[in-house]
């Protein structure tokens, strides 16, 4: 929850079309990413090749904003 409640805290900061790389070597962030940018609309681009975990968004434009201490509920 936290890798999520820290990329919602970036995405507000970045225009649609720019990118995210999240680092993190919690094992279901690739699930949880994903779930969540079908939650909100952001894109969800998977794992970025390189010598440390790393995965990728894009922000989109007219997405779903969600809580910003519960990133699983849209507000």
């Amino acid at each position: 929850m936290v890798l999520l409640m820290e990329l919602r805290r970036h995405i507000s900061a970045i225009a649609p079309g720019g990118m995210v790389h999240l680092i993190t070597h919690d094992p279901a962030a690739p699930l949880d990413l994903a779930a969540w940018c079908h939650l909100t609309g952001h894109t969800y681009l998977g794992p970025v090749p390189g010598d440390q975990p790393t995965y990728a968004v894009r922000v989109e434009a007219d997405t779903l904003a969600t809580e910003p201490r519960s990133p699983w509920h849209r507000r």
